[in-house]
């Protein structure tokens, strides 16, 4: 009887190697096939002017795409040849030089143009009448 316990457990024995080799095994083959896995990361500060470029480009972004966005500034576009997709991926890909230049020029743009440049000249043109005498404007000065 003892001769058959001996055997049992020595089968137990290596019934419990046999599985512990394979869960090593395993173990090592996992090992080696997620070494190619590895994502190194890089992090670093982040500067309160990084920061505050990033917004104002934002800010910038929204500003011309309203501005794109309106119905007489797409009609205009539109009679150029222009198709919205094209100006609205186009702004996209602006840097941010480009971008705050964009917006620099259309924030410098007045609505209606320059109106004293039309004041001075129709002034002109009535003056040059005046003194001609095709008119008679300032005849009480």
């Amino acid at each position: 009887m003892q001769a058959r316990n001996t055997a049992a457990t020595q089968n137990r024995n290596r019934a419990t190697a046999g599985y512990l080799r394979m869960a090593v095994v395993q173990s090592f083959a996992f090992a080696l096939i997620s070494l190619g896995f590895v994502q190194a990361s890089h992090a670093g500060f982040v500067g309160t002017q990084q920061v505050v470029d990033a917004e104002a480009r934002q800010e910038k972004l929204l500003e011309l795409s309203g501005f794109l966005a309106r119905a007489d500034v797409a009609a205009e576009l539109e009679a150029l040849g222009v198709a919205p997709e094209f100006v609205t991926a186009r702004l996209a890909n602006l840097t941010d030089q480009e971008v705050a230049d964009l917006h620099d020029r259309v924030s410098d743009q007045v609505a209606g143009g320059d109106a004293l440049a039309l004041v001075g000249a129709v002034f002109l043109v009535l003056m040059i009448l005046e003194l001609v005498g095709v008119t008679d404007i300032f005849k009480s000065f």
